[in-house]
């Protein structure tokens, strides 16, 4: 990796290392710690997330307008305040407000990151380069909950303040930064800020008349619906109604999925990185298939409770190998459909249709894994086999070079550039 791309990876990582002391805490913090009650905390995750959903569709142009660095600063700033304001608020008005600014922030960060990214990535490390975000992501996320876990009391609540202090200077150090990271001016990003200050050609129509982009995001939303939805909600419902395991065991679970990625994303990178992108992600649709019969035989069949427990654990790792095999190939397949000068918007549409799927994942997986037992497993089972018939639609859509990569003949900053069908472009490759 180059300087530049070393820089963004050790940022990124340090703001996922201060999410990981908050977000396992923050509906406890606020009914229980401040007082505020189930609905109010019910409320603040709820503002939560509708803030992304408020901020995301102006995101992207945001960014290719002005470019991705300034946009990650102001998010990381504003994110930081939040982060703040929630960790000395007790009221419900307060916790409401700084939960919108503390989502709005974080939000903004997802696409300006992934952006920065392609930036300074080629189309022969452009693949590694998201594996090991999502690596580093998720090991940050995983050693800031358990650092944060031996950090909280419930009776004090100064303990939790401070880990909303921690995860307010995790994200003012991921801004100091990304403001020394010294952007390139590739040919493939040149036309992204133009010189006049004129917004570049691009928009909503253009994205939505481009059929791959528009089966990717559905795509991509069936897999946040069917797996990340349902991780806090859905899956853990079941988990204890239906599987009777205990409360406890799901911190055990979640560490297993933590574990499987931390362990399996470079070993998976080398299995997938040379073999075609739709196929992949049809096998993790069969994988999380299976995942969700294993959690099946947890909670409706007649076994031990022990062996219950064991095969909710092997869930949740099951789609950690997923994951794994998901990062090096949907995010990097969103940054080499976009046309130059629409990365931004492209990768803020996406991380718009992520949002939406983790905000009615948990709405309908909720009720369903609490009490619906049978169906919520026949219906997720058909949601991942669902993933796998989408990707390989999309594959039919896609050029050569774009569902696989190791097929540029030379090294290039843009792997290939796919516009709408209405406007028919061969993109150069050096």
């Amino acid at each position: 990796m180059g300087a530049a791309l070393r820089r963004i990876q050790l940022g990124s990582a340090l703001s996922a290392f201060g999410l990981g002391f908050t977000v396992p805490y923050l509906y406890v913090y606020v009914a229980q710690v401040r007082d505020l009650g189930a609905g109010t905390a019910g409320v603040v995750l709820a503002v939560f997330a509708m803030a992304a959903l408020a901020v995301l569709p102006f995101t992207g142009r945001a960014i290719d307008r002005r470019g991705p660095l300034p946009v990650l600063i102001v998010a990381a700033g504003t994110a930081a305040v939040g982060a703040c304001a929630l960790g000395l608020s007790n009221g419900v008005t307060s916790a409401v407000l700084s939960a919108a600014v503390l989502g709005a922030g974080t939000a903004v960060m997802q696409p300006a990151l992934a952006t920065m990214l392609v930036w300074c990535s080629s189309a022969a490390t452009r693949t590694r380069a998201f594996a090991m975000q999502f690596f580093l992501q998720n090991l940050g996320l995983g050693i800031g909950g358990l650092v944060g876990g031996q950090l909280v009391d419930v009776g004090r609540p100064a303990s939790f303040t401070l880990l909303f202090l921690i995860e307010a200077a995790m994200f003012l150090v991921l801004g100091v930064v990304a403001a020394t990271v010294r952007m390139p001016r590739a040919p493939s990003i040149g036309d992204a800020v133009p010189d006049d200050g004129t917004t570049p050609k691009g928009g909503m129509r253009v994205l939505l008349s481009h059929r791959a982009m528009v089966q990717l995001c559905v795509l991509g939303f069936v897999i946040f619906f069917a797996c990340y939805g349902q991780f806090e909600s859905g899956l853990a419902a079941y988990g204890t109604e239906a599987a009777g395991i205990d409360p406890s065991t799901l911190g055990v679970a979640l560490a297993a999925n933590t574990a499987v990625i931390v362990v399996a994303q470079f070993v998976v990178l080398r299995l997938v990185e040379r073999r075609r992108r739709s196929r992949v992600i049809a096998w993790v649709g069969l994988i999380w298939a299976f995942a969700w019969i294993v959690a099946g035989y947890a909670g409706l069949g007649h076994g031990s409770q022990t062996m219950a427990t064991a095969a909710m654990i092997s869930t949740y790792a099951l789609f950690g190998l997923g994951e794994a095999m998901l990062s090096p190939t949907v995010a990097p397949l969103v940054a080499d459909l976009a046309p130059e000068a629409m990365v931004g918007q492209y990768n803020s549409a996406f991380a718009l249709v992520k949002q939406l799927a983790l905000a009615v994942g948990p709405a309908v997986g909720g009720p369903m894994g609490a009490s619906l037992h049978g169906p919520y497993i026949v219906t997720f089972v058909l949601f991942s086999l669902g993933i796998s018939v989408l990707a390989l639609k999309l594959g039919r859509r896609l050029t050569p070079v774009q569902d696989k990569p190791s097929l540029a003949a030379v090294p290039s900053r843009v792997v290939a550039v796919s516009v709408p069908e209405s406007e028919p472009v061969t993109a150069p490759l050096g």
